[in-house]
């Protein structure tokens, strides 16, 4: 039996709207296209984990029982839309503080695949921005970057190389539907032999 695969999203700019320090709860909005996204993978039985920066705490901005509220709102909007996730790992961490859980340092997502067995180098990492893309390649995952968010200036400045580059997360949900496809088929055709 296989493992469940993984699929790794950054929250501001590529689930919600990018909002400098988001620090209300009713200032979470979906980016359009991507509940619809994300419900396709949870219905191909792909698990969601969501890693996400959020220096505002380390900084002093709000603290961390405002960002709970944040991350509930987020799972019930999310949730109002049939999609449902598998975690949320934060950094609260500032830059300065050199922590290990600060994308793109892979220690939250190593620690996510310990606590939920799954294969850090087949997941898929999906983001907006350089840090999540090599958040990804350090663990050798398969990288999105989407046009969401910061991630059409990253795109033009071509910084960073992603395995792909979509408008958002519902065509990055497509095309890992089909490579989750041809890896079965494939799988499907050695066992045959």
């Amino acid at each position: 039996m296989t493992r469940r695969r993984f699929v790794v999203l950054d929250r501001d700019g590529t689930i919600i709207v990018e909002r400098q320090y988001l620090s209300d709860p009713c200032q979470v909005e979906l980016i359009p296209g991507a509940a619809s996204g994300l419900r396709q993978l949870n219905e191909m039985g792909v698990g969601l984990i969501v890693i996400t920066n959020q220096s505002a705490v380390g900084r002093g901005f709000f603290d961390k029982a405002r960002l709970d509220l944040i991350h509930q709102r987020l799972r019930e909007l999310l949730e109002a839309e049939g999609v449902y996730l598998d975690g949320i790992y934060l950094c609260p961490h500032t830059p300065e503080d050199n922590c290990q859980c600060r994308k793109p340092r892979p220690g939250l997502l190593k620690l996510a695949a310990q606590e939920l067995n799954f294969d850090s180098q087949a997941c898929f990492v999906i983001g907006d921005k350089v840090c999540d893309i090599e958040l990804g390649r350090s663990v050798g995952a398969t990288t999105f970057l989407v046009r969401t968010g910061y991630g059409a200036q990253v795109a033009a400045n071509a910084v960073v190389t992603p395995d792909y580059v979509v408008d958002g997360v519902e065509e990055a949900a497509h095309i890992i539907q089909h490579l989750l496809a041809a890896e079965e088929r494939t799988m499907t055709d050695e066992a045959r032999r």
